[in-house]
């Protein structure tokens, strides 16, 4: 366990401090398309390849059937770790320039107001808010931004397949307990199967980090306007908070709201179609004491109630 968290906290101070984060990147990019060519080179499924390329690096194969069948798996990977970079750095310039104009615009108007600014990314799948230094990414007209991208998506992802890896150790230590009961070594399969355990996390890490990257993109633009069939009765706000950064709403251009005061307001008492309800009564209900059947009759002829005037009850 000492073994393995280091490998993942080392990992996530990259990302955390920037230190080798681009390295790290391009490592799990290599190791990505050495898994994808080692599965299907093989075989020889070139079909299967082309697949698996686009579905997981957002690129062409590199080789045609033909070459995919003469050369060696090292030369392949070497070409598609080329193809796939390239359509990255691409894909990174392309979000760079979209953004910059919205970046521009809110550090022009509004940069003494706000230090960052939050940029929704989504993989077509998943959306996740990527919080970026207004001034670092307008003066670096953008290009700032995709290594920001990198460091959110990279401890998300890792953060989040660690506590799985977590999960999954405990489940491994109650299981390996009864192997002691076959004569085996416990200590022995723990190590075992924890090794695999971690291969396994860090093959999920690398795929999900670069599959989330190689897709990664600002949301569409969409108009948010709505239009009202008819007129509605004004709404009172209850509540306002004060805006922390400023969004992109959508992917489309839009402007950060001004910060306001947090504060509610009370609406009035609703009304019926007919004016407000009469008052209610709050007077309290007086119960008079009930006759016992065996007490003296209220009216004082001296008999049982039952025998008086409760004879009919």
């Amino acid at each position: 366990m000492n073994s393995q968290r280091e490998v993942i906290y080392k990992r996530r101070r990259n990302a955390l401090f920037g230190e080798r984060l681009k390295l790290d990147v391009l490592n799990m990019m290599h190791s990505v398309a050495e898994n994808i060519v080692n599965e299907y080179h093989e075989m020889g499924d070139h079909a299967g390849f082309e697949l698996d390329v686009f579905r997981k690096l957002n690129c062409e194969s590199p080789v045609n059937a033909a070459q995919f069948k003469d050369l060696k798996a090292e030369e392949i990977t070497d070409k598609l770790f080329d193809s796939a970079l390239a359509t990255y750095e691409r894909r990174g310039n392309a979000i760079a320039q979209q953004a910059l104009p919205v970046i521009s615009d809110v550090f022009l108007n509004q940069g003494a107001q706000y230090e960052n600014i939050v940029v929704p990314i989504t993989d077509g799948i998943k959306t996740m808010q990527v919080v970026a230094n207004l001034e670092k990414c307008y003066k670096s007209e953008g290009r700032d931004l995709p290594g920001t991208i990198e460091k959110y998506i990279v401890l998300a992802i890792i953060d989040n397949e660690w506590k799985e890896h977590l999960r999954e150790m405990d489940e491994l230590r109650r299981s390996v307990q009864n192997a002691a009961l076959e004569q085996k070594d416990p200590l022995l399969i723990y190590k075992l199967e924890s090794f695999n355990l971690f291969k396994a996390m860090i093959d999920r890490i690398n795929g999900e980090v670069v599959g989330f990257l190689a897709k990664a993109g600002l949301p569409s633009a969409q108009p948010n306007v709505q239009q009202a069939s008819a007129p509605r009765a004004p709404q009172q706000k209850l509540q306002t908070s004060r805006t922390e950064v400023p969004q992109f709403a959508g992917g489309a251009r839009t402007q950060a709201a001004p910060p306001r005061a947090t504060g509610t307001t009370s609406a009035p008492p609703p009304r019926g179609p007919m004016g407000p309800p009469p008052p209610r009564n709050t007077q309290p209900v007086r119960v008079e004491k009930k006759v016992g059947r065996n007490d003296a009759c209220p009216c004082g002829s001296g008999k049982k109630y039952k025998q008086c005037h409760g004879k009919d009850e």
